[in-house]
Order: structure tokens, then C-alpha cells, then sequence
């Protein structure tokens, strides 16, 4: 069978199970107890399990199964959950998303795990393991058990046909010594011996790498014979540089299958029967439909998996039709044809229902980043040997996916910051009538066309002293300017670029360390951050995110005769000011605007426009905000309000100041959005 045309919902689900069992490993940590969750991590395993076996990846198949044994045990109450046992099921679990990626990634999804394996093997033989070959040979007792070969449907066929001749089929497990030298010598006098003793039918690596010396010190053969095992493993023995042999028998699946081994269990169910119902989107059309008329089947889920790459390119082609939507509008105004009027109206009631469904088929649930986040802070609060509770609020709530991709890592350095940085050793916070405990709280919510992410700890706040100082010394502000600043904006200092040096983790609780990155990150998505923070009592950083960022609402405006866009999210209001209403401070011409003093911005000196003297006794102004701060960008005139689709300048024009990208206009012409967040400092 052609296992590539289902690669890529192999991996979608393999890291949906794997998100599972860490989620529900999570669980199990708190309740140790719950054999519900352990229920849960073992359905998740052996579905992953039989897909990786289904598609080949024989190393996940077995470690998964090594893991699958042991939360057997723990279901079955053979061996009781601590924290060293919860320790190596998550390392195992890193292990198999590390080859998920791999594979991911185009790799073939091998990887060393037999460190991790060894300790599984210990966990499930309990505190009998001394006495096991596993504890005596850990080299070969991990290619015996922990690489136990996989057989297809046609070598189960011949061990089957053998075994009713009277034939045995054994598997060989051959540790050659560590200095051992010329070792495709001694595999081919091991491999002469063999062939004396019966027929060689299967052997890992094959023979070809055996050949070229493509292996370690361990390698395994499966053997049919009829000679007792004690002598073939004599005989085997008595070939030079040969260390150790272990040797078992294989049962065929089909003659007695309660007596073959987990891993042969699963390769004969998967091979014989085809994937769990919960894999059936691994098998072919033929099969699905199949099972979809059972009525044993449940109810499907209506759902299906659509490639990003797809929704991408609908995207674009929506906003082609956005863009030829303004250009019949603005036709038909010209026109002023009451029928064409009419179409005109319904087309744009129609193509703005279907802007919606699409923006919202590109909505993902920011749990889909926050879901990585316990384990990050059970971790983190290991290594700095804190207690940390982290809580999650909102992680229902749903973002364009495109932010989705980008906001993870931002996301997890605020989180470190604040385990290591905000939260305090337990000593300290109980010198501070703190309960031992810090918490994270990681909070989403919608806001208008905005999400923001909120990060809060009830750690050791931010010293604005400290900050201010610093910030001095290293010249981000001068004497004059520090003396205007609000708390809030002292502490958004930390995200200054160049903010971040070794001496400001000792003496600022390393805030500072790469905040700037995240501040660049998140502006360049659209976003803002602002940072409160008490001392003493923790600090909070909140990020304003746009839910998309392909069609946005813009105020139409011009200057002399070049059109310009800016976003309505960032508009206060617009207004008409007289001349002579216009004050100087500080060599910066300002309004008192509702009793704020707000500064003049003149796009036509910023973009450097052709100016043409015009005697007009009134200015213009937008009025916009970026956090707390306010601008009033000085403009000719107000043309109105437009969505409009956000088109990249491309590479060789990505660094025009102020500008964010460009659109194209009902007319044909070209308006370039205006970034507001550029203009105010």
C-alpha cells in the first residue's frame, strides 16, 4: 500500500494524540490515582501505535509500544505512579514528538531512544527487573525487546507455514564486543553458522547495512530451524568477538495470538484488520465508506482537514474580488443606474457573507498554542526548583491562523520570563506572606476586532527605579525625557533594543532579556504590548493582536493628490481645526484636544509629497492612538470609509518608514496604508 498520499494526516494526528497524552499526563501528575486519565493516555498511545506501524515508522511503533505496556501496568494496578515513573513517560513522550517532527520534516523518524526505552523495560518488570537479561544486557536486551522485529503479512504467512511443518521460528539478538574490528566479518561467519543451523528470513538492519558496517554492536536475525535453541545460541557463541546472544521463540499470530507479543499483536491486528475506527482516516476511500454504513460505526464528525496552502490561495482570490467589488461600486455610483445600483448592493451583501465564512474557516483556537504551555511551566519550575501553577483562561478563543503560527514564540519567552524571572523561591514568597505557590495566568479574550493575550504572575513586579536608572546609563532615555514618563512607559523601557545585557538579569530579574524581539514580533504582526506592573505584587503584559490580517477597515484620506489608508483600529476620530487653534510646544506644533495636548504629524512632510500653496484657513486631522499615546496626522481631506485588502510591498520595499503595505483602490489607483504605531514614538 502507498502510505504517502496519507502522510500528512498521519502527522496532523499523531501530534493531536501526542498533545492528548501530555495533557492528560498533566492530569495524572496532580491525581496519580485516576484510572480514567491513565485510560485515556493508553487509547492515545495504542491509536498512535497502530499508525505509526501502518505507515512503516518502526521505531515510534515501538517505543509507543514499550510506553503502552507500561501504562498497562499502571491501568491494571501492577505498579503504582511517581514521580520518577511520570519523569521517563514524559521523556518518552519528547521522544516521540521529536520523531513526529522528524518525519514532519521529510525524515525517516529513527532516533536513539535507548536510554529511555532501558528505563521503560525496568518500570514494567517492577522490583523483580534485577533478576531480567534487561538489567544484565541493556544492549541486548533493548535490540531483543525494545527493537523486537515487525513482520508484514507475508513472513507472518511463512513463520505460520513453518511452525505447522515443525518448524520453529526464533529471533536472535547478537551483541558483538565494543572493540570489536572488520565486523562484517564476524556477521557473515554469524550468518554462515545460521545458515547451517536453518533459513535466514528477516534481519535488522538487512543485510546490506550488516555489509557495510551500518550498525552499532547489536543486530537481529530471524531464524527458521529445528534445532533446539540452546545450540544455536552455543554455536553462535563460539564465533569470535561475539559477546552476548539472547534468543527467543516467535508464536504465530494466527495460531495463537494471545500468546504473541504486544508488538506482534499490534502489527498482525493492524495488517489484518486495518486501523481503529479512530484511525480510519488513514485508510482508503473504499474502507470509509464502508465503515460509514456500519451501524456499529458512531456519528461521524462533520468535519474535514483542509490544507493552509488552499485557504491561502481562496484568500487571494477573495481578494481579487474585494478589490473588483470597490471597482464595480465605484462604477455604478458614477453610473447612478438604479438596476446595476440594485446588483451592485446584493453582490456586496453576498461577497461580505462570504468574507466572514472564510475569514472564520481560517480561525484557529489559541488552545492550540496554550496547550504546550503546561508542560513548559511543569518543566520550567522543575529546573529553577519553584512551585508554579499555571492557569489558563480563555483558551477558546479564536485567531487567524496566520497569527496563530507567529505568536508561539513570543508567547513562550513571556511565559519563562515570568517562572523565572517574576516568581519568586518558595522561601522568599513565604518571607513575603505569599503562599509558597506562584501562579501564571495565561488569559485570551475577543475585544472588538482585537484579541488580546494577557500574561499575569503574582511574582516580584518590576522595580521602576531600577529600570529608569538603567535606561540611563545605557542612553535609551535622557534626563529630560525620564522626567515626563509614566510608570507604564518606564516599564516598557525593558523592550528597548539594547535593553537586554547580562548585567540586567542580576540586577532587574533579567525582564529585559529579548523582550525586544518580542515587541518586534508582535508589532510586526499588527499588535501592540504594554506592561503594568506593582512590586512586590507581579506584573502583568498584555498583547493586542488583530483577528486578521488580510482585510482590513481603513479611513480613505488625501494629501495634494496621493491617496493614503489608515486603519480604523487605530483612529480615535477625525476633526476640522482652524490654523490659529494650533499651539508650538517644544518645537512640535500641538491641540489641546479634549483637554489632552496632542501633536501634529503632516503626512504631506513625512512622505515628502509635492506640496502646493493652497490659502486654507482649516486642518484636516485624524486623530489616532497607539496604547496611551495619541498623534494627529495632518492630512487635505477625508474621502471615507473602506475595507480594503492589505497587499505586501514586497522584499525590496520592506523597510519604507511608517508605511505597513499597499491596496488597490475601486478606481484602479494604488493607496499606501499608513502604519500608525511607526508614527507615534
Amino acid at each position: 500500500m502507498d502510505t504517502n498520499q496519507y502522510l500528512e494526516i498521519f502527522i496532523d494526528e499523531s501530534k493531536e494524540h501526542l498533545q492528548a497524552m501530555n495533557q492528560h499526563l498533566l492530569g495524572l501528575e496532580k491525581d496519580p490515582n485516576d484510572i480514567t486519565i491513565v485510560n485515556e493516555i493508553f487509547r492515545s498511545a495504542h491509536t498512535l501505535k497502530g499508525m505509526s506501524a501502518t505507515m512503516g515508522y518502526e521505531d515510534l511503533a515501538n517505543l509507543t509500544h514499550k510506553l503502552e505496556n507500561v501504562l498497562d501496568a499502571i491501568r491494571n494496578q501492577q505498579i503504582s505512579v511517581t514521580a520518577a515513573i511520570m519523569d521517563t513517560v514524559f521523556s518518552s513522550v519528547d521522544d516521540l514528538e521529536a520523531m513526529v517532527e522528524d518525519i514532519a520534516s521529510g525524515g525517516d523518524g529513527k532516533r536513539d531512544v535507548s536510554a529511555v526505552v532501558q528505563k521503560l523495560l525496568i518500570i514494567e518488570q517492577g522490583e523483580a527487573a534485577a533478576a531480567i537479561d534487561v538489567l544484565e544486557a541493556p544492549a541486548v536486551a533493548d535490540a531483543a525487546e525494545g527493537n523486537s522485529l515487525q513482520y508484514d503479512e507475508f513472513e507472518w504467512t511463512v513463520i505460520g507455514q513453518s511452525k505447522e511443518q515443525g518448524f520453529t521460528c526464533v529471533e536472535l539478538a547478537v551483541s558483538l564486543r565494543a572493540d570489536c574490528i572488520l565486523k562484517a566479518a564476524r556477521v557473515f561467519m554469524i550468518f554462515e553458522v545460521l545458515e547451517k543451523c536453518g533459513e535466514v528470513i528477516k534481519s535488522v538492519p538487512s543485510s546490506d547495512q550488516l555489509e557495510e558496517e551500518k550498525f552499532d554492536e547489536t543486530f537481529t536475525v530471524t531464524l527458521i530451524t529445528k534445532e533446539p535453541m540452546e545450540d544455536i545460541e552455543e554455536k553462535i557463541k563460539k564465533v569470535s568477538e561475539v559477546e552476548q546472544v539472547h534468543i527467543k521463540e516467535i508464536v504465530p499470530v494466527s495460531q495463537e495470538e494471545t500468546k504473541a507479543t504486544p508488538v506482534q499483536s499490534a502489527v498482525s491486528e493492524v495488517k489484518q484488520t486495518g486501523p481503529k475506527p479512530e484511525d480510519k482516516t488513514l485508510q482508503p476511500v473504499e474502507e470509509e465508506k464502508r465503515e460509514a454504513k456500519s451501524s456499529k460505526q458512531p456519528v461521524s464528525n462533520k468535519t474535514i482537514r483542509v490544507n493552509i496552502e488552499r485557504l491561502d490561495i481562496l484568500m487571494n482570490l477573495f481578494e481579487e474580488l474585494v478589490i473588483d467589488r470597490g471597482r464595480l461600486e465605484s462604477i455604478s455610483g458614477e453610473l447612478n443606474h438604479s438596476e446595476l445600483n440594485e446588483t451592485v448592493e446584493r453582490m456586496s451583501r453576498i461577497s461580505g457573507d462570504l468574507q466572514n465564512i472564510i475569514l472564520n474557516m481560517r480561525m484557529v483556537p489559541v488552545e492550540t498554542v496554550f496547550n504546550r504551555f503546561p508542560k513548559l511551566v511543569r518543566q520550567l519550575s522543575r529546573d529553577l526548583n519553584k512551585k508554579i501553577n499555571l492557569e489558563i483562561i480563555g483558551a477558546e478563543t479564536e485567531l487567524d491562523r496566520t497569527v496563530i503560527d507567529e505568536i508561539g514564540d513570543p508567547l513562550v519567552h513571556l511565559i519563562r520570563n515570568a517562572g523565572d524571572h517574576g516568581i519568586e523561591m518558595p522561601e522568599a514568597r513565604l518571607a513575603k506572606g505569599k503562599p509558597a505557590e506562584g501562579t501564571i495566568k495565561l488569559k485570551a479574550y475577543h475585544s472588538g476586532n482585537h484579541v488580546f493575550i494577557e500574561i499575569e504572575d503574582d511574582g516580584a513586579g518590576i522595580n521602576k527605579d531600577r529600570v529608569l536608572k538603567k535606561a540611563l546609563d545605557k542612553g535609551i532615555v535622557t534626563d529630560e525625557q525620564a522626567l515626563g514618563m509614566t510608570d507604564r512607559q518606564i516599564f516598557e523601557l525593558i523592550m528597548a533594543s539594547g535593553f537586554s545585557t547580562a548585567e540586567v538579569i542580576s540586577d532587574l530579574s533579567g525582564r529585559g532579556v529579548g523582550l525586544d524581539v518580542v515587541k518586534t514580533t508582535i508589532e510586526s504582526l499588527g499588535g501592540s504590548i504594554t506592561i503594568d506592573s506593582v512590586e512586590g505584587s507581579g506584573s502583568v503584559f498584555s498583547i493586542q493582536l488583530p483577528l486578521t490580517l488580510s482585510i482590513i477597515s481603513v479611513m480613505l484620506v488625501e494629501v495634494e493628490k496621493e491617496k493614503y489608508a489608515i486603519p480604523l483600529s487605530s483612529i480615535i476620530e477625525t476633526a476640522i481645526v482652524k490654523k490659529e487653534e494650533v499651539l508650538n510646544a517644544h518645537n512640535q506644533q500641538v491641540i489641546d484636544f479634549r483637554g489632552k495636548v496632542v501633536p501634529l504629524l503632516f503626512l504631506e512632510d513625512i512622505f515628502s509629497v509635492p506640496h502646493q500653496e493652497e490659502d486654507d484657513r482649516f486642518y484636516s486631522i485624524v486623530i489616532v492612538r497607539k496604547g496611551d499615546k495619541m498623534a494627529g496626522l495632518v492630512v487635505d481631506s477625508f474621502i471615507g470609509q473602506q475595507e480594503v485588502v492589505l497587499k505586501s510591498l514586497g522584499n525590496y520595499l520592506s523597510n519604507v518608514f511608517a508605511i505597513s503595505g499597499a491596496t488597490i483602490l475601486g478606481d484602479g489607483q494604488v493607496a499606501l496604508i499608513v502604519d500608525c504605531n511607526a508614527l507615534i514614538k
